[in-house]
């Protein structure tokens, strides 16, 4: 065979190949939770006000 009937044989199972795969997934760019204080910050700054309880 020519190279040229290889290199379009090549071109053409690339693209089979390319069209096969799958796309990357997407990052997840949402907010990470709030950490949660420990005792020593507790201790320097005082600890979080409780919050409110259901109102009757």
């Amino acid at each position: 065979m020519s190279s040229v009937i290889h290199f379009t044989v090549a071109g053409l199972l690339l693209l089979a190949v390319a069209a096969c795969s799958t796309a990357p997934a997407a990052p997840d760019l949402s907010a990470p939770p709030p950490r949660r204080l420990d005792a020593k910050t507790q201790l320097e700054y005082g600890s979080p006000p409780p919050s409110p309880g259901p109102r009757y």
